[in-house]
């Protein structure tokens, strides 16, 4: 069925890069696979993230490294996951935090919201900085929703504090890219947005949350193994495979 879903879109580029400098792990290399898809269908976009590909605008990647296979694909199972007292406490604080989902967009607020959180990952996690406008920045989290790609914006005392760039799945949400106002750090936003899909999904009873790639020593990544309970991608299945989670 994805066969044939993508042999019949005339808007499908395959490519892959040369192998890299990995930019999760040091002396590591990388090379990544991708599709651009224009015009991308609910079901195909499913399809491709359950079995590993993540969209970012109209083009969809995957790790395909010669000799290594630490990124791995982590899904929360949502209809197992336990609402701790920890949990709680994090919803609690945010009471005051409304949220509103739409489809993606662009605008000032949103880039300098996007620069503040970069400079502060630069500074604490050593990210490379890249300075990003509205036409790039447009490329990357607007472009490709279709029908099912949603920005949730989070606001606090009428300020914009959050971003969340999420796909709705027929399974479950692709959780793309989320980034924060540091000066709310004390709110606990990443976890929170997090939490918020969890809620989303029980209500629409979906069964996933895709978190992307989980990577033990990358400190960017590894945070993905506190939800529990989650199920790591064990193959990485062409189009006529089933995937393997567990």
């Amino acid at each position: 069925m994805l066969r044939s879903a993508l042999s019949s879109n005339g808007d499908i580029v395959e490519f892959s890069t040369l192998e890299s400098e990995c930019v999760y792990l040091k002396d590591e290399l990388m090379k990544m696979q991708y599709k651009y898809i224009k015009y991308c269908t609910s079901s195909l976009n499913a399809n491709l993230v359950s079995r590993g590909w993540r969209r970012f605008g109209d083009y969809y990647s995957r790790p395909n490294c010669n000799s290594c296979s630490k990124c791995q694909s982590l899904r929360i199972n949502v209809e197992k996951f336990n609402f701790t007292k920890s949990v709680r406490k994090v919803l609690s604080k945010n009471s005051d935090t409304k949220m509103i989902i739409r489809k993606p967009s662009v605008s000032k607020e949103h880039l300098t919201l996007y620069e503040k959180y970069h400079k502060l990952m630069q500074l604490k996690k050593g990210w490379e900085y890249y300075n990003i406008n509205s036409d790039s920045y447009y490329d990357l989290y607007v472009k490709g929703f279709g029908v099912f790609g949603k920005e949730i914006l989070y606001i606090r005392d009428q300020k914009l504090v959050g971003v969340d760039l999420v796909d709705f799945l027929d399974d479950g949400i692709s959780s793309i890219y989320f980034y924060y106002d540091p000066d709310f750090s004390r709110f606990s936003l990443g976890n929170y947005s997090i939490y918020k899909q969890i809620e989303m999904a029980k209500d629409r009873e979906l069964k996933w949350i895709y978190l992307g790639y989980y990577v033990k020593d990358c400190d960017s990544l590894n945070y993905k193994i506190n939800y529990k309970p989650y199920e790591i991608l064990q193959n990485n299945p062409n189009f006529d495979e089933i995937s393997i989670w567990s």
